[in-house]
């Protein structure tokens, strides 16, 4: 049985996730923007908090992380590589690298780009990667660490699991992205539907993350780096996927 997703919203534009297991009791929060949003939440569904996994070290994803393991003593799991300026870790994961909530296998992508040592946590039964600041609706972090060649590697490791794998990352900024978007994939049918059902939502308040993996190979130029259509647009035509992402993310940086 796959396990129940839950997002919180948090801060201005950040989501926290809780992932929880009915038959075991058990219940991962993957990341720890803000204590009082994921706490009320835990306490509004009667959920025992067992486990937090962290992506990186960035304030926006850990500190609530003391006030929630507070009241929930739970397991704190995350990057061996970001260790030294996490929070105390009780489990330190890499690439490859695997462990269980409620009996459903977790698997650890070192996504790093964004931060180094930043990770994702693939969890197959339930159709889901919590991908925080690496890949994102629509777009994916600044590469405040790491460099354009590293951070398409990691997008491209994300890009192969299934396609209705449900990403779930780690900001609202999906409307921005699909504005940036549209400037270098202006012909692409399905990025142009999907920026208006964005509209809708966020018009609405209705949150826009989690996304598909399947919608954002097709509409998030981040993924598409060695789209024909993408790299003619930008003058690149047959260049380097990787050099097409560098010129794509430097572009956002601008936009």
């Amino acid at each position: 049985m796959p396990l129940e997703i839950v997002t919180i919203p948090c801060l201005s534009d950040n989501y926290a996730f809780l992932a929880h297991d009915p038959a075991s009791g058990e219940t991962a929060l993957i990341d720890a923007p803000e204590t009082d949003p994921i706490l009320s939440e835990l306490d509004a569904r009667g959920w025992r908090l067992t486990h937090v996994l962290l992506t990186h070290h960035h304030w926006d994803h850990v500190d609530g992380l003391a006030g929630i393991v507070a009241r929930h003593p739970a397991k704190v799991i995350g990057a061996a590589a970001d260790a030294h300026r996490l929070p105390h870790l009780d489990m330190q994961v890499a690439e490859g690298d695997r462990f269980e909530i409620g009996g459903e296998p977790v698997e650890v992508f070192d996504v790093s780009g964004h931060t180094v040592g930043h990770v994702a946590y693939y969890m197959p039964q339930s159709h889901a990667v919590f991908t925080a600041d690496s890949l994102m609706a629509l777009g994916c972090g600044r590469l405040f660490e790491g460099n354009a060649a590293q951070m398409w590697a990691s997008l491209c490791k994300l890009a192969a699991l299934p396609d209705d794998t449900l990403v779930c990352s780690g900001h609202e900024y999906t409307q921005s992205n699909a504005r940036f978007a549209l400037t270098v994939d202006p012909d692409n049918p399905d990025l142009r539907g999907r920026a208006a059902e964005i509209d809708a939502a966020r018009a609405a308040g209705r949150p826009t993350v989690p996304s598909s993996l399947g919608l954002e190979k097709a509409t998030n130029p981040f993924l598409r780096a060695d789209n024909p259509a993408i790299q003619a647009h930008l003058g690149m035509a047959g260049a380097d996927p990787a050099q097409v992402f560098s010129e794509i993310r430097g572009r956002k940086d601008r936009f």
